[in-house]
């Protein structure tokens, strides 16, 4: 039996190939952790799920020239930070009130409403960030990828990437502080 690793290089080897299939099962693979990313950029799902439909179709493109000096997921969330940044220049996030989730039946509407207040503070804490310390603090805090594995997703050294969480969560903190008094 074979490790996920090894699947994964045998698909990406296919993929080189013009083996569309392969290819589809890494966007398979990587469809959910590429969206969330550029979701979380954002913050508008349509604009998500578009950006991440132009990071598989030109990772597509350019998977004859793929190297495994970084792992194919730092190098898909390039393309995907990349490709979110170019559609954020031509149109501003827009709250669409369809993306709110469903409240349970069960779950008491304040409680609800307050979690849903605290998920926008946060969001909208995040979605001010500049967007260097907000794609490093996207791939570390959400996505769990190592310094490393950001550092060659962003080609920057990991001493940057140190630093732009660091002034990140700095951020964050001076932001969501008047909240977390209040908890």
């Amino acid at each position: 039996m074979t490790s996920s690793v090894e699947d994964e290089t045998w698909l990406i080897s296919r993929s080189q190939d013009g083996d569309r299939e392969a290819f589809g099962e890494l966007v398979r693979l990587h469809r959910k952790g590429t969206i969330n990313v550029v979701y979380r950029m954002c913050g508008n799902a349509s604009l998500a799920e578009d950006a991440a439909q132009t990071a598989f179709i030109r990772a597509w493109q350019h998977i004859p020239s793929y190297q495994p000096r970084s792992s194919f997921r730092s190098w898909l969330y390039r393309i995907a930070v990349n490709a979110a940044l170019d559609m954020l220049r031509h149109e501003k996030p827009v709250e669409n009130i369809d993306d709110l989730p469903i409240v349970a039946v069960a779950e008491k509407v304040e409680d609800c409403l307050e979690k849903q207040a605290q998920i926008q503070r946060v969001r909208q804490a995040v979605l001010s960030l500049p967007e260097a310390s907000r794609v490093a603090l996207i791939l570390r805090e959400y996505e769990g990828l190592s310094y490393q594995e950001i550092a060659n997703a962003l080609d920057i050294s990991i001493g940057t990437v140190m630093s732009r969480l660091n002034y990140a969560r700095k951020r964050l903190m001076q932001k969501l502080s008047p909240y977390l008094e209040e908890v």
